[in-house]
């Protein structure tokens, strides 16, 4: 393989690392909420069980899209899975939270047992899946062809780069959510910006569709140009550096409170 190429499949596996981390940590953030109203020992098992959904989704998500990558409809739909996400989840962030503390006052709703908790985990760890690897597969599927055995419909390459993108996002889930949480306490604009970039890979989806011979809505070689690809990442890096340095942090015992 190409050094050019390799150093091109690098860059993509350190960006999805960095998203993945930031996705997994605000995954395992809304986790721990949803557990948290359980006895300790219950808690425990929930997220145990969760961890355990998270692998066989995002693994059976990466497997199904292998064989269906290819089909136009199917990156149109991604690309509009990510852009919803995204502007929902901004949207959520910025303007719905501030009617919760308008409602501290109420009473709290009656929570869910442990099998209700354990079923709202795994539906969530599904929505969890689906988000990662349609953001991994968007980052993935203008990188060249490798010489690798095609995997279901993808170049073995792109599905090993979205595969490894995967895994790491469930060991940091695992492994180092606390630290990925504790910096998003500290620098909240961060999974904002985390957010926007899963909006922006959605509009790289979008123009990857829009790619599709069968569209040709623009120039087939368009989405894989250097022009574009230049333009996708300075963008990225430019969200990525606005949600690090616009980003006001918390004082250090507002952090401790949000994380007890």
């Amino acid at each position: 393989m190409e050094l050019s190429i390799l150093l091109e499949y690098g860059w993509v596996l350190l960006l999805l690392i960095a998203l993945e981390g930031l996705l997994a940590a605000d995954n395992a953030l809304v986790l721990a909420i949803m557990v948290k109203h359980l006895p300790e020992e219950q808690r425990k098992k929930a997220l145990f069980y969760g961890l355990a959904g998270a692998f066989v989704f995002r693994f059976a998500s990466l497997f199904a899209i292998s064989f269906l990558v290819d089909v136009w409809q199917v990156q149109a739909i991604g690309a509009l899975y990510l852009l919803f996400i995204a502007t929902n989840h901004i949207f959520r962030k910025v303007l719905v939270n501030k009617e919760k503390e308008k409602a501290a006052g109420k009473p709290e709703k009656k929570k869910s047992g442990f099998w209700g908790t354990v079923i709202k985990v795994e539906l969530a760890d599904i929505a969890f899946a689906v988000d990662s690897i349609l953001a991994a597969v968007a980052l993935a599927m203008v990188l060249p062809d490798t010489n690798l055995p095609q995997i279901g419909g993808l170049d073995g390459g792109k599905f090993l780069v979205i595969f490894a993108g995967g895994f790491i996002g469930l060991l940091i889930m695992r492994f180092a959510a606390n630290y990925f949480v504790k910096l998003l306490h500290a620098k909240p604009g961060l999974e904002i910006a985390a957010f926007m970039i899963v909006g922006w890979v959605g509009v790289k989806l979008a123009v990857y569709t829009m790619s599709h011979p069968e569209l040709a809505i623009l120039p087939e070689g368009f989405a894989k140009s250097s022009e574009w690809k230049i333009t996708f990442y300075v963008v990225l890096i430019l969200i990525a550096l606005g949600g690090w340095f616009l980003s006001k942090e918390k004082p250090s015992e507002e952090r401790t409170n949000q994380s007890a």
